[in-house]
């Protein structure tokens, strides 16, 4: 776009589906919730040009949800690349389903620099021994792919409350300490794209899905009525967005780490692997 200045930002992120095969209490994403949807490729395009020459995120994160449940996750990565030549495409996943995406190493590697991240949700024997296939995959995919990083990241060892109970029942924190809140923040730089416009952080981003499905009391009203930043922004105004830090809707989390031991995340099945019915 000429004359647009082009903001050079550390991370931008999206959801290719909002659908999770595990039950992580406390989720940030509230992929814990059971919510549905995928975005399309078309969608993902249409998101992507609105921005992709606006702003170039030093990293892309494709994530969810799980982002595996989605039958075109290799698909998403050229389109990454079609829009920011540049920056490290990055998958964050829990691993269990990667078996459905043989063809995901290889559109990685053509589309490097790529990076696969497994997240590991808990320490139990028995989590950890469903895991080893997921290891043996990527081991093979690593050897077969060099040029791709795979790598592990122990998140049940740093989970902490994102707010209140579940459901119906979730409640912000009452902290009131905005500052703080963002001074402990793992997702500072966690920019979210979402229907087609960019939002500070996930808990704001995917928020207004939780009050549709569950009706969430008033107390969430000073959250939901945050405002994205538009695809029709000015250069300033995204500036301004980007160099922001605590603002009064970072109350609604908490103002010191409240870490606890994750419960084994499977869903009613008592298994990581699930259908990809109801995306």
């Amino acid at each position: 776009m000429s004359g647009f200045d082009v903001l050079i930002i550390p991370r931008l992120e999206m959801h290719v589906t909002h659908v999770c095969n595990l039950t992580c209490e406390s989720c940030s994403h509230y992929s814990n919730h059971r919510h549905k949807g995928s975005v399309s490729i078309e969608e993902a395009d249409a998101w992507m040009r609105s921005w992709s020459r606006k702003v170039t995120p030093q990293t892309f994160n494709l994530l969810g949800g799980e982002p595996a449940i989605h039958p075109d996750l290799p698909a998403f990565v050229g389109l990454v690349r079609k829009h920011w030549p540049r920056s490290i495409i990055r998958i964050a996943t829990n691993g269990f389903l990667l078996h459905r995406h043989p063809t995901l190493p290889a559109e990685l590697e053509k589309h490097g620099p790529s990076e696969l991240v497994v997240s590991v949700h808990h320490g139990s024997p028995e989590y950890l021994s469903r895991l080893e296939p997921v290891r043996a995959l990527l081991a093979g995919w690593q050897q077969a792919h060099p040029r791709v990083s795979f790598s592990y990241t122990p998140s049940a060892g740093r989970w902490t409350r994102r707010y209140l109970g579940e459901g119906a029942d979730m409640k912000p924190f009452t902290d009131k300490n905005p500052r703080t809140s963002w001074d402990i923040c793992p997702a500072r730089t966690c920019a979210q794209l979402h229907d087609g416009k960019i939002w500070k952080c996930a808990p704001l981003a995917y928020l207004p899905m939780q009050a549709e499905k569950f009706g969430l009391g008033p107390e969430w009203d000073p959250y939901l009525a945050y405002k994205p930043l538009e695809p029709g922004s000015s250069s300033k105004e995204i500036a301004e967005f980007f160099g922001r830090k605590e603002e009064n809707v970072c109350s609604m989390c908490s103002a010191k780490k409240r870490l606890f031991d994750l419960p084994l995340p499977y869903r009613s099945t008592g298994a990581p692997e699930m259908s990809a019915a109801g995306t």
